[in-house]
């Protein structure tokens, strides 16, 4: 049952750096990235798509991102759903695909967004803490049922401790390379 309470932990830990990871994607940086559309959906025959099941997205310039709809009706309808996405992108298009130009960011809008990106990953950082409280709570209440000795929670309390360690340790792995990223001119 220990085993279990700590590969628990070990999995939801892990689903909270993934989820932070997805959110982290999303920031805006100065560069091209396809994964910034990923939050975005259309209307396509009466139900809502995500953008890369309608259209194959590409990067051919490090500055612009480039949609080819599989239907050019549905034109119109992405460059509308990237317009009311508030991403701060304006799209055009060639009459073939939509074109979307990524524009420098300001000094104060990178600050900015550095102070999302330290946001995220304390939300990160801060669920990787509520499992470890979580799955310590477990351990305890399963030593006083089952009668598993102090020594044995307490080293259980440690191996959780290293694991949330090694956890937070990637999100600030996470959140470094992010803002490297953000600071490139």
């Amino acid at each position: 049952m220990l085993k279990e309470i700590h590969k628990d932990a070990s999995h939801r830990m892990d689903q909270a750096i993934e989820h932070t990871r997805m959110e982290l994607a999303k920031v805006r940086t100065g560069r091209a990235n396809p994964d910034l559309l990923n939050s975005i959906q259309v209307e396509y025959y009466g139900s809502m798509m995500p953008m890369n099941q309608v259209s194959t997205v590409s990067v051919p310039e490090p500055r612009l991102i480039t949609l080819q709809p599989f239907e050019k009706s549905l034109i119109p309808i992405i460059e509308k759903a990237i317009m009311d996405s508030n991403l701060g992108l304006t799209p055009s298009n060639n009459g073939h695909a939509v074109l979307i130009p990524i524009p420098q960011l300001s000094e104060e809008r990178r600050k900015d967004l550095i102070k999302y990106v330290h946001q995220l990953v304390e939300e990160g950082r801060v669920s990787v803490r509520n499992v470890r409280r979580d799955a310590l709570h477990h351990v305890k209440e399963f030593g006083k049922e089952e009668h598993i000795s102090e020594d044995e929670i307490h080293r259980q309390e440690t191996e959780m401790q290293t694991l949330t360690d090694k956890h937070v340790t990637t999100l600030n792995d996470m959140q470094e390379s992010k803002e490297k990223e953000l600071m490139v001119v």
